[in-house]
């Protein structure tokens, strides 16, 4: 997008001015999950409303389809032949790391990769590789459109 009511983000101004406290590499990995979280949550209803004629139960079913814990454990496997050596450290590290619970629609395996592509999305993001990480979130939603019906 652009025009006058239109600003790029920037890599140097990320979304807002709150710096985080460490640098990306000594925050915890379930800490960047929790932004990553979000961050991803953010992308992808951005991209349904991107789509003509939905409405507002189909953009939470669709939403919840893309960011439930299979759907990002699915997007991490898939991701994981183009990811950098860097980027695959980030992810062993997220999907080593204990979060204390597991939601009741997924199995622990499922929530690890979860936490691995969110923690990715998180280091990504404080880290200012926000075109890399736009990039892995376009690649992770475009596999789950190809794939939204496979079980």
């Amino acid at each position: 997008m652009s025009g006058p009511d239109h600003q790029e983000l920037t890599p140097e101004a990320g979304w807002f001015d709150y710096v985080p406290s460490r640098q990306p590499r000594l925050i915890p990995p379930i800490v960047l999950a929790y932004i990553g979280d979000a961050i991803y949550e953010v992308a992808v209803r951005q991209y349904l409303i991107s789509k003509p004629n939905l409405k507002p139960h189909q953009l939470h079913r669709q939403a919840t389809g893309m960011v439930s814990a299979k759907a990002q454990s699915r997007i991490v496997t898939a991701l994981e032949p183009v990811l950098t050596d860097e980027e695959k450290d980030v992810v062993r590290q997220g999907r080593n790391a204990k979060s204390g619970s597991i939601p009741k629609n997924a199995d622990v395996l499922e929530y690890r990769h979860a936490t691995a592509f969110e923690s990715l999305i998180g280091y990504l993001y404080y880290s200012e590789q926000l075109d890399r990480m736009r990039e892995l979130i376009g690649m992770g939603i475009e596999y789950m459109e190809q794939n939204q019906h496979a079980k």
